[in-house]
């Protein structure tokens, strides 16, 4: 069903059009229908949807009838549109946050409908082609969010701040006075027992039971504690900032059923990992460590261990607090790699101060074997082979990408998935090798980083002697092939 807003909208783009088709000014058409200027001018922004009376003198001006007006047709060149607004997704997508509304969207394309529309036509093509839903444009859309403010976000830094004074005198909780928070300031009954009887929810680190009023977390208790610390965290964060009224009820995520619940649950996650990763201890940890002689891998996961943080919660704190101090050309991914059919799968990504090279590609392409995202990974395979893993393995390497002048510096950590089996993965963050880097990072050019050269994904490669190859470069042999007939033509036409 139709949303009434987009009805509006529909309404008023379309007595938009017929007026400029009319060449007629808002002044004239107020004249020949005795509706106000300002009224109209409500009309055409979908603002207001006028009684039949004026639907009726607004057709008779323009020179249509009134079932066509109120109709939810629009001709042909604006058909793409008209399955645009029919979706709801100008609704449902988190316009506000980039200071738009959904008639600023028709405002531009009333001004040039035959290229936007074309422009339209072909976004919705794209979508239908690789099934891009409603929340995979949340997730595009909170990535963007991120990226805007540099993934920093003052308010929930303070407001994390605030708590840790507040409960525990500025220092830093220990698992024990967090589960003394959650259960006698909010209220929550901790459960670990009951969740291990749903084989189906084994990945499943907590589900809340009610979501009314929540009063029971349900744990899995195969969490570490570094775990269990990070959603009690999250919990205190969704009630300290006042958002647990639209939010996600399970962690992992189940779906997104709205972006204001995805923001949410991103607010709670940042909150957790600033009250656990205090913003001025760290900056002095980060600051020591640009200014090492050399590379030193085992003192980066001494860092991480300082603070009691898993790998991913201590990466996602360097993407938020090294921009701070003038490396904010950096992307962060993280890679899962599945030990049943040994496949590396990016789930998620973050890209500042523009899109950076390693990215979401076609869906099921092999990413280049050469990324030290994928040899940390291989390195925790064979020590779980061996039975020594303890800890998470860190590697670090300079990658020259094929065929470009870019050049990345990349810190990887690989880590178990926990309580997820047979689920390893990477997570990486890469800093762009400029002259303001090398200015900043004295250990950029350390001896013991090594140096290799890489592509996004095997099909579009084109080393031909690469032993870590996972697939034929099929794409690369089409754009070759390509390139031989456009040269062949030119030869010809010269």
């Amino acid at each position: 069903m139709v949303k009434e807003e987009n009805i509006k909208l529909i309404f008023g783009l379309k007595a938009k059009l017929l007026r400029q088709t009319a060449k007629l000014s808002l002044s004239e058409l107020s004249k020949l229908t005795g509706i106000s200027i300002s009224y109209i001018n409500e009309i055409e922004k979908g603002k207001k949807y006028p009684k039949a009376n004026k639907i009726s003198s607004l057709a008779d001006s323009l020179g249509t009838s009134y079932d066509w007006l109120v109709s939810l047709k629009l001709d042909r060149k604006l058909a793409p549109l008209a399955d645009l607004l029919k979706s709801n997704i100008l609704s449902e997508l988190p316009l506000d946050i980039f200071g738009l509304e959904p008639r600023h969207i028709l405002e531009l394309i009333s001004g040039a409908p035959d290229k936007l529309n074309a422009f339209i036509s072909t976004l919705i093509e794209i979508s239908r082609h690789y099934n891009v839903s409603v929340e995979n444009f949340y997730f595009s859309a909170l990535r963007s969010y991120q990226q805007m403010y540099d993934n920093y976000f003052e308010e929930l830094e303070k407001e994390a701040d605030a708590v840790r004074e507040e409960y525990w005198g500025g220092r830093v909780p220990t698992l024990e006075e967090l589960i003394e928070v959650i259960q006698n300031k909010i209220g929550y009954e901790v459960d670990e027992e009951t969740l291990a009887n749903y084989e189906e929810l084994k990945s499943f680190r907590y589900v809340l039971t009610d979501k009314e009023k929540p009063t029971k977390m349900l744990i899995n208790k195969k969490l570490t504690n570094q775990q269990k610390a990070f959603i009690f965290s999250r919990e205190i964060g969704y009630h300290s900032l006042g958002i647990d009224s639209e939010r996600s009820y399970t962690y992992s995520w189940t779906n997104a059923n709205s972006f204001e619940e995805l923001l949410n649950n991103f607010k709670a996650t940042y909150f957790a990992g600033a009250l656990l990763i205090p913003q001025k201890e760290l900056n002095a940890d980060l600051k020591n460590m640009l200014n090492w002689s050399e590379w030193q891998p085992e003192k980066l996961v001494e860092m991480m261990e300082k603070y009691n943080a898993s790998p991913e919660m201590f990466m996602h704190r360097l993407t938020s607090l090294l921009p701070r101090l003038g490396l904010n050309r950096l992307f962060y991914l993280r890679l899962n790699h599945n030990a049943t059919d040994d496949k590396f799968r990016l789930s998620k990504e973050l890209h500042l101060a523009g899109l950076h090279p390693p990215h979401a590609t076609v869906s099921n392409a092999h990413y280049c074997r050469r990324w030290i995202s994928i040899h940390v990974v291989r390195d925790l395979v064979e020590l779980q082979k061996a039975g020594v893993y303890d800890k998470p393995v860190c590697g670090a390497q300079i990658s020259n990408y094929i065929d470009s002048q870019k050049q990345y510096f990349c810190i990887s950590l690989a880590r178990t998935m926990n309580p997820t089996p047979d689920i390893n993965c990477s997570l990486t963050i890469g800093f762009v090798v400029d002259d303001e880097f090398k200015q900043k990072v004295r250990f950029w050019n350390s001896p013991n980083v090594r140096i290799k050269l890489v592509n996004e994904a095997c099909e579009t490669c084109a080393v031909a002697d690469c032993n870590e190859r996972a697939v034929p470069p099929i794409g690369q042999a089409k754009a070759s092939e390509k390139q031989r007939i456009e040269n062949a033509l030119s030869e010809l036409m010269d």
